[in-house]
């Protein structure tokens, strides 16, 4: 065989490899975001009772995050006042 030939298998294996790696990875691969969110709760709660800058710094994360849940409440319900009033004819 010729060095061409050995170099172009050798790189056409490596690749038929990592392809392969690739699609089992992808297939396989399962979100654990949902399983994230009451452990995060817990420990911003236990980092806002500790005190200090930390329990500080965790009220204040707290806080930002119910006001962004709130205004994404209100900006809902103007949504639907808005279709509500165009439907009217306003």
């Amino acid at each position: 065989m010729t060095q061409a030939m050995k170099r172009g298998l050798q790189v056409g294996v490596l690749t038929a490899v990592f392809v392969t790696g690739y699609l089992c990875g992808s297939v396989s691969q399962r979100n654990a975001g949902a399983e994230m969110g009451e452990l995060g709760g817990a420990v911003m709660k236990q980092a806002g009772e500790s005190g200090g800058a930390l329990g500080s710094a965790a009220k204040l994360g707290t806080a930002i995050v119910d006001m962004q849940d709130h205004v994404s409440a209100l900006q809902k319900n103007i949504d639907t006042l808005k279709g509500i009033k165009s439907a009217l004819g306003g």
